[in-house]
């Protein structure tokens, strides 16, 4: 009981950090791509060390181009991520994110051939009229959360694949792979970027002091201490619990960047209503999915008792 009081702790600690995230890269100057680069470089750097010193072996047996795959993904969630804040708010960003757990019940089982369950699909609906409600009333923020939503896509892709990585390899194995891969990726991006997306057709890799202060803090505490975390969790805690408690990062970002940026953040009422109605969807889902297990067991052991008394 104590072991899992400390685990459930410990990952709502990290989803707090994750609704920080947005906050702090709104925090950052320097445009989005250059500022995952060196999100991702640090972090790679870091995680090399920490594995050199705790001495784990670097091998990871035929899984190497799936775990730089992900970290590619990775990178684009995140280049998602941040310019959907940068365009829009932090509020809204979250909300998008908010979709998270329903794109992972459509993906899970096309990754993992498990049927799709309708009750799922009716929960994806909700979100959609919650969705509905925001871009009616914060239409001109669509491009921000249009962009959340595809990031949160993306982020239920590798989730899926690091519940599995994670019963494999060490988590910081893992989060290193994935930051390199993520870092190779935005540095192959780089031409394609500077030529048709940058507004001035430069790289900015000159970060100010403050930058750099906020970078590491993205780098070393977000990134290699609540990633990796996150990872390590999936071995002792459930899908069903980790979901359920993902779902609270926009209601803890949301709140951290009202306090962080006031009235810039202060959206309208329709705005929070959309964003109720998706958190009432994202909510409902483990305890309808946990509702249906004790449903199912009850109907087994039904016919058991059945089966003997015949």
């Amino acid at each position: 009981m104590a072991a899992r009081t400390k685990h459930y702790a410990l990952l709502h600690f990290i989803v707090l950090i994750w609704g920080f995230t947005a906050a702090l890269g709104l925090l950052i100057s320097i445009p989005t791509v250059e500022m995952v680069f060196f999100r991702t470089l640090i972090a790679s750097g870091a995680l090399a060390l920490l594995l050199w010193l705790r001495r784990i072996n670097f091998r990871v047996s035929g899984q190497l181009f799936a775990l730089l795959g992900t970290g590619g993904l990775i990178a684009l969630h995140w280049i998602l991520f941040f310019g959907a804040a940068r365009v829009s708010t932090a509020s809204v960003t979250l909300a998008g994110m908010a979709t998270c757990s329903l794109w992972t019940s459509l993906v899970e089982p096309l990754m993992t051939r498990r049927k799709i369950q309708t009750y799922e699909v009716i929960l994806g609906l909700v979100v959609i009229i919650g969705l509905y409600v925001i871009f009616r009333f914060e239409f001109t923020h669509a491009l921000g959360l249009g962009m959340a939503i595809i990031s949160a896509l993306i982020a239920s892709v590798f989730t899926v694949l690091n519940a599995k990585f994670s019963k494999q390899y060490d988590s910081y194995l893992v989060t290193f792979y994935e930051m390199v891969g993520a870092t190779l990726t935005i540095v192959i991006f780089f031409p394609i970027y500077q030529q048709w997306i940058s507004d001035t057709g430069e790289l900015y890799l000159s970060p100010s002091a403050t930058d750099w202060l906020w970078l590491l803090v993205l780098a070393l505490f977000c990134t290699v201490y609540a990633y990796s975390m996150s990872v390590e969790l999936m071995k002792y805690v459930t899908a069903f619990a980790m979901n359920l408690t993902n779902n609270l990062e926009p209601v803890y970002g949301i709140l951290l960047a009202i306090l962080i940026f006031g009235e810039r953040e202060q959206m309208t009422l329709q705005f929070y209503i959309g964003t109720l109605i998706i958190l009432a969807s994202v909510f409902a889902y483990p305890i309808i999915r946990r509702y249906q297990k004790v449903q199912r067991y009850n109907q087994i052991t039904s016919q058991r008792k059945l089966r003997e008394t015949s």
